[in-house]
């Protein structure tokens, strides 16, 4: 990063990152190295049986833009393999099937009190990064630019 420190100490707590993660997942290995890179402090979660509580499950449901769409796996083995449609369960129903088959979900799931991200997007995480500091990289660029005309 820039070596600056742009945090003031009440946007430190907002700006806690929780990544849910899968084993053996490529995708998520690529966001939490990503993370550190970047100096994003972050809390790693498993997706586990237990990985989240039903409002957390809610509260992740709510932040996507497509709801079960975003976040559930079609492509993985537990989906093809139960024959799912998601749209005729209930949401107690579904939760309790992701609890039974956590690859269900998409990953990594990436997340803080505002925004969301679904899998590894290397632009789409950017928006991790503290506005100050984007801010400021977009300053400096704009800068050698200038310096370049």
């Amino acid at each position: 990063m820039n070596g600056f420190d742009f945090t003031t100490e009440s946007e430190a707590g907002r700006m806690t990152v929780t990544i849910y993660t899968q084993s053996s997942c490529s995708s998520s290995r690529k966001a939490i190295k990503w993370l550190k890179a970047n100096d994003i402090p972050f809390t790693e979660k498993r997706i586990t049986p237990s990985a989240f509580t039903l409002a957390q499950f809610k509260t992740i449901l709510r932040m996507t833009e497509n709801g079960t769409d975003d976040i559930i796996a079609t492509n993985s083995n537990d989906f093809k393999a139960l024959q799912l449609d998601v749209d005729q369960l209930s949401l107690q129903q579904l939760f309790e099937l992701i609890q039974q088959y956590p690859r269900l979900l998409r990953s990594p799931i990436v997340k803080d009190e505002k925004r969301l991200q679904i899998g590894y997007n290397e632009i789409d995480i950017r928006r991790f990064i503290p506005r100050k500091v984007r801010a400021y990289e977009l300053h400096t660029l704009q800068q050698k630019a200038i310096a370049l005309d």
